[in-house]
């Protein structure tokens, strides 16, 4: 059981050969990663907790099914940036990307039986070119609604790609799932070819 509502995330898994259902966990995830900046944690130590807190809240409802929970932070020196559901947001997000690196970090929690099972996390680092406000104007007419609903506003694995000038880390970590730790736990427990 995924619980997630990515579209890459469920293609990812069935790239794998990873046979799952999805059921999308109802949580505040904004509440839940503001209380936790607050009180003072890491990137990592976040995404983990709303990893876990993803597969928690299915697991109740599926109680004899593996669910598997993941979340991902983009932090920018400190700084969380969240989906920008706007255009302006958008515009206002790679704006202060432009010229930087920031990381993407990703978790994967599997729990079972309401009992947390395993879990990973990863980080990876990527640098955005300098772009200036026509260059933005232009990513974002082209890349369209989809730009608005990924952390960052930019959509790696498509045209987002020509944004940047490196990237350091796992490729399935910038995409949002730690993919082959988590295969190779599957693997280990019988889930996955």
């Amino acid at each position: 059981m995924l619980a997630s509502a990515s579209p890459i995330r469920a293609e990812l898994l069935k790239r794998a050969g990873v046979a799952f259902e999805v059921e999308v966990a109802r949580i505040d995830e904004g509440e839940i990663r503001d209380g936790l900046k607050a009180d003072g944690a890491t990137a990592e130590e976040a995404a983990e907790v709303l990893a876990e807190a993803k597969a928690m809240r299915v697991t109740r409802r599926r109680p004899d099914d593996l669910v598997i929970g993941a979340d991902q932070i983009l932090d920018l020196d400190g700084d969380w940036l969240e989906k920008p559901g706007t255009l302006e947001n958008a515009q206002g997000q790679l704006a202060q990307l432009s010229g930087r690196t920031h990381r993407l970090v990703s978790a994967v929690v599997v729990v079972l039986g309401g009992v947390r099972a395993w879990a990973h996390v990863d980080a990876a680092h990527l640098s955005m070119r300098v772009l200036d406000a026509p260059a933005i104007e232009a990513y974002l007419a082209e890349a369209g609604p989809q730009a608005l609903g990924c952390v960052g506003s930019y959509q790696i694995e498509g045209i987002g790609v020509r944004l940047f000038e490196r990237v350091e880390g796992d490729h399935f970590t910038i995409l949002g799932l730690p993919l082959l730790p988590l295969v190779n736990f599957l693997r280990l427990h019988g889930r996955a070819a």
